[in-house]
């Protein structure tokens, strides 16, 4: 059984003309019910995650300053969110998701958290959204609680993963992948294991051979334990913040790639969905939708 984090704080209330689709969140899990891809027993309610486990990975004076909502101004409009608690408590629970997603692929092969992917977050600040970096989180804590020595990210968000990147600089137990846009955000990029830089334009064809080329290669080189996907539909043609020129059929092409090779390799996957900023809600939500359709034929 496919298990999927949701919880009603992933869609907060934001001010007028925000540019986040926070009411993607909601209508995704209806989505998935309405057409009977998944049913209500699928969903579970996340709990916030322990702050010692959070400290784990994120400096313990940034963790005060966000709990306590003491950043300063800068910080917060580095973050780009109205800082409030019911914003914090949702990272909290995002986070928890995540984790609670991973133990719950251990014995099922794969799990969703429908929220999450924040990988903007540094260990010692928030960034483009992200206040918590919640795969960097959940990695950690496999490695200090379950002694994984080899977990691989695989970011395909069309921007690069310069927090996550950041974060395990120097960990040699988590191998961090991450393609996207060469000239998108961040214009100044963190060096992740292997970073592949694509031009503006890029569509489908192009973008799916160099991701197998590249997965070969990983697969080739290291022997994970377990698989983090970050599934950021943001590389549709369609996207405001993209700048790929990616079709649905190859958003879809791409996911089947790395379930299926999760599943061949029986590695356990957790995936968070990421970044999606097309101008029509549909075209996001139906991006979204097929990564979990095709878990639920792969799984």
């Amino acid at each position: 059984m496919i298990f999927i984090a949701y919880h009603p704080c992933y869609e907060l209330e934001l001010p007028r003309g925000h540019r986040f689709p926070m009411d993607k969140y909601p209508m995704l899990r209806k989505q998935l019910i309405y057409e009977g891809t998944f049913s209500n027993e699928n969903f579970f309610l996340p709990k916030k995650i322990d702050r010692n486990i959070v400290e784990k990975v994120h400096n313990k004076n940034y963790v005060q300053k966000l709990l306590t909502r003491s950043l300063n101004e800068s910080e917060i409009r580095r973050i780009g969110f109205p800082l409030n608690k019911k914003l914090i408590d949702r990272e909290m629970t995002i986070a928890g998701g995540t984790l609670e997603c991973c133990i719950k692929a251990f014995d099922n092969g794969i799990s969703f958290n429908v929220a999450g992917g924040t990988h903007h977050a540094f260990s010692n600040r928030g960034e483009a959204f992200c206040l918590l970096n919640d795969q960097a989180i959940a990695a950690q804590y496999l490695i200090n609680q379950y002694k994984l020595k080899k977990i691989l990210i695989i970011d395909l968000d069309v921007h690069q993963g310069n927090g996550t990147a950041e974060i395990f600089r120097k960990n040699k137990k988590v191998f961090t992948f991450s393609m996207h846009g060469k000239k998108n955000y961040p214009f100044k990029k963190m060096k992740s294991d292997l970073d592949v830089g694509l031009l503006d334009g890029t569509k489908d064809q192009q973008y799916l051979n160099i991701l197998n080329e590249k997965l070969n290669m990983i697969f080739d080189k290291i022997e994970p334990e377990f698989i983090f996907y970050l599934a950021g539909v943001d590389i549709l043609k369609t996207d405001k913040l993209g700048r790929l020129s990616m079709t649905l059929e190859g958003c879809k092409l791409r996911d089947e790639i790395i379930l299926n090779k999760c599943f061949e390799k029986k590695i356990p996957v957790q995936c968070s969905m990421g970044g999606g900023y097309s101008e029509e809600l549909k075209i996001i939500l139906e991006a979204h939708s097929n990564t979990f359709r095709i878990a639920s034929k792969i799984f």
